[in-house]
Formats: C-alpha cells, sequence, structure tokens
C-alpha cells in the first residue's frame, strides 16, 4: 500500500511511570492488572474526544486526534482520571504524557513522520504526572486549555534548523498544585541539586558549578575513563529549575532514570529527573564506567 499523506493531527503517547517499580511491589499479576487497567483508561479518553488508538506498546498507548485542542483536553483527562484511581498495594499510578501536532503519514493504519517522532520524544522528557508539549501546539489550543500553559525552554531537535520551545500543561485543579505552579513562574531561591558520583568523587550541582562536561579528554570536568566515550561526550546545566543533559558524542549517552526504560541519547537533550545512572557509549549492562546520579 503506498503511504498516504494526511492533512495534519495531534499525536499523543502516555506511557505508565514507574512500571519496574510497580511489578517489584506488588507482583506480576496484580502489576499487570493495574496497568491495563491505566491503559484501559487511555483508550477510552481517547476515544471520547474523537481520537483513535494507534497502537499500544506495553504501558504505553500511542494515539491521533484530529486537532490540537482535543490532543490537549485528552491528555488533561488522563492525568486527572489517572490522579483518582485507587492505589495499587501502597503505590498510586501515574504517567508521563507527551503530544505534538503536525503534519503525519499513514500506512496499514499506522502514523508515521516528525510528528510522531517529537510528540515521542516529548514524552521521554516528561516526568511523572507531567505533560510536556510544544510551544507550536499550544499555540493552536483553544483558550481555555491554552491559559494553563507555560513555556519551559527550548531543545534540539535532529533534521530541524531551530529548536524547538517545550510547554508544560498545568492540569491539576488542587490548592497544593496551583501553588505549586505559581511558584514555577518565578526563579526559586534555591535551586534543586544534582548530585552526581563516579568512582570515588563527587559533585554538586550548582554549588561547585552550574554546567560541566563528561568526557574522555582530560579536559573533561568529569573525565570518565572509557574507551567508548568521546573527549567532550556529554554536557549537564542547570537551566532554570531543570537539569538538563546534552549529547555531543559519536556513540551516545544511555540514560536510565529509575522506573523508566533506558533513554538513549544521539545528539539529543532529554530532562534529568528523580536518580538513575548515566553511560557514555554503551548501555549500563556492558559498562564499567557508570556514573549515578540524584536530585535532591
Amino acid at each position: 500500500m503506498q503511504d498516504q499523506e494526511l492533512p495534519q493531527g495531534c499525536v499523543l503517547f502516555a506511557d505508565v511511570s514507574g512500571s519496574t517499580k510497580l511489578y517489584e511491589a506488588v507482583g506480576d499479576k496484580a502489576a499487570h492488572a493495574a496497568i491495563e487497567n491505566c491503559v484501559l483508561l487511555f483508550g477510552a479518553v481517547t476515544a471520547r474526544n474523537a481520537g483513535r488508538v494507534i497502537k499500544t506498546i506495553g504501558d504505553e498507548v500511542m494515539s491521533v486526534f484530529p486537532d490540537a485542542s482535543a490532543g490537549g483536553r485528552s491528555a488533561i483527562e488522563m492525568q486527572r482520571e489517572l490522579e483518582q484511581m485507587a492505589p495499587v498495594g501502597n503505590l498510586r499510578m501515574g504517567a508521563r504524557v507527551g503530544l505534538h501536532f503536525g503534519p503525519l503519514i499513514e500506512r496499514d493504519g499506522d502514523v508515521f513522520g516528525d510528528t510522531v517522532n517529537l510528540a515521542a520524544r516529548l514524552t521521554e522528557m516528561a516526568s511523572r504526572g507531567q505533560i510536556i508539549t510544544s510551544l507550536e501546539t499550544v499555540e493552536l489550543f483553544e483558550p481555555l486549555i491554552k491559559m494553563d500553559c507555560r513555556r519551559l525552554y527550548s531543545i534540539p531537535v535532529k533534521g530541524k534548523e531551530k529548536e524547538v520551545a517545550i510547554c508544560e500543561i498545568l492540569w491539576s485543579e488542587t490548592d497544593e498544585v496551583t501553588t505549586l505552579a505559581a511558584q514555577r513562574s518565578h526563579k526559586p531561591v534555591t535551586p534543586v541539586n544534582l548530585k552526581l558520583t563516579y568512582r570515588d568523587r563527587t559533585i554538586l550541582l550548582p554549588k561547585e558549578r552550574r554546567s560541566l562536561v563528561l568526557g574522555r579528554d582530560a579536559t573533561a570536568d568529569l573525565v570518565i575513563a572509557d574507551k567508548m566515550a568521546s573527549r567532550a561526550h556529554c554536557s549537564i546545566e542547570l537551566r532554570g529549575e531543570k537539569f538538563i543533559i546534552s549529547d555531543r558524542s559519536a556513540n551516545g549517552t544511555w540514560v536510565e532514570i529509575e522506573g523508566d526504560r533506558p533513554l538513549v541519547l544521539r545528539r539529543e537533550e532529554a530532562l534529568l529527573r528523580g536518580k538513575g545512572f548515566i553511560t557514555l557509549g554503551q548501555p549500563r549492562e556492558t559498562a564499567t564506567e557508570i556514573v549515578e546520579y540524584s536530585c535532591e
């Protein structure tokens, strides 16, 4: 079948957060049932907003909507309804959601293209309970959704000349999150700290510095003795309230965030959150040189 170019659509990914921890805490049967309930919830919300589920990959659902506002409404409803679900064991269910509106290619019931790739990338950048989208998509939202969005920062995207500005959709109606949202609009007095530990050395950002370079060269701020590492392999910097890791290497940077699938960066950026591991040029399973990090 020939590729058919669609006018445009809004692609949304909803990914159940902390699946690994859930399986460890409550066992396979209970965890599988809880994740299945989340996936069914994502599908029901999609259908209610005139969208269609393209595919389900384990604990992640990919949907497409006819317009940006339908995608935005669905993202908000998914998070709100997930918040109302009963805890499983002592754990509450959570999700990371990313969406982007743009041109699509459809083939055999699936969709492809830059819009899909960017939506997936934004989902990877989201934290648990967070909705990340592009400024380009926000500008297409209906006013009620647009007023609950805040701009974060810009990221380089492969194949695009200009960096893509990204935004967060604030969805919670609780006083606690409303207060937090107000605080987020101002620079905090004391930013969160990022602790990096490699062998017998520990570095704390921003106390010691606001950014640093990891690599094999002796001039790197944190020298990583790995033959797979580039001289200046990747960098980490504090942008506003966020720590961003940027790959500059030939072999890629692996980031493992506790509870999520490993993320491979190739001339790309990602948000560091929680705690986890960073390896240069190869996955942690085969690496002998491992950087441990934690956001405190």
